[in-house]
């Protein structure tokens, strides 16, 4: 638990409907946690809220990295914390190049007075862009400003690369996704698995698990976990899909 993405009963609301209920789960650092679910039982939700969206109402329980309270900290300052969200549906930024995007993301984790090296940053983002067969001109273009599905999600593990999280919350990053840019997304989120780096990932799909292969699969219907296993749990739903586990709870109830 020292070195880990503890969530407490966590419940999570819109404007007054309930959407996460009493949700508990722990990602230690080095492991890859998968969120598996149908539209609607809470997962993005559940992702946004940990990053801290302003749309979303934490009504009780709590969210610990490496032991620290977050939920009463801004967006920024989780970041900051180690905390890293790849969205679901990436946002432009017309006017802001990806270079100095990252540049200032990372410029906020220095201390007062302390500057970037730019011959040293540019090295390590051409050596990142190449893992993920990203372009040079890329540098230079707006962040996601007229990208392709795929090119906005290589973009955000790009970022996720550069900013090295403790913990990267993965928001279906295989929506939209073709699989020739699917695998070059894994490869670029397996080069960056290991015991610094606590992942959960969500999905609908057992497509992306095929390359990234989780540790762990958690079931979220209802906004509760309502089952955990391994690695096979994924490849059960994928084959039965989702009706026997609600008839398991049904049986619970």
């Amino acid at each position: 638990m020292n070195s880990s993405l503890v969530i407490k009963d966590l419940c999570i609301s819109i404007g007054d409907r309930p959407i996460v209920k009493s949700l508990n789960l722990e990602v230690p650092k080095g492991e890859v946690h998968a969120i598996m679910g149908l539209n609607g039982s809470g997962k993005s939700t559940l992702a946004k809220a940990i990053a801290g969206h302003p749309d979303y109402n934490i009504t009780s329980g709590s969210v610990l990295l490496d032991r620290v309270e977050i939920l009463g900290m801004e967006a920024d300052e989780r970041s900051r914390k180690g905390l890293f969200l790849a969205f679901q549906y990436p946002n432009e930024v017309p006017g802001v190049s990806n270079a100095n995007f990252i540049r200032a993301a990372l410029q906020s984790r220095l201390g007062e007075g302390e500057e970037l090296e730019a011959v040293a940053f540019y090295e390590r983002l051409y050596e990142k862009m190449d893992l993920l067969e990203i372009r040079r001109e890329f540098t230079a273009r707006s962040v996601n400003e007229g990208f392709s599905g795929g090119e906005k999600k290589r973009n955000e593990i790009l970022q996720m690369a550069m900013l090295e999280p403790s913990y990267a919350v993965l928001d279906e990053t295989d929506s939209g996704l073709d699989i020739d840019a699917l695998k070059i997304v894994a490869t670029g989120v397996n080069t960056l698995r290991g015991p610094n780096l606590g992942v959960l990932l969500i999905t609908h799909y057992q497509r992306l698990l095929n390359y990234i292969v989780p540790d762990h699969v958690h079931v979220m219907m209802d906004g509760r976990i309502v089952k955990s296993g391994g690695k096979e749990l994924a490849l059960e739903l994928d084959e039965r899909g989702y009706d026997w586990v609600k008839a398991e709870e049904a049986a619970l109830a």
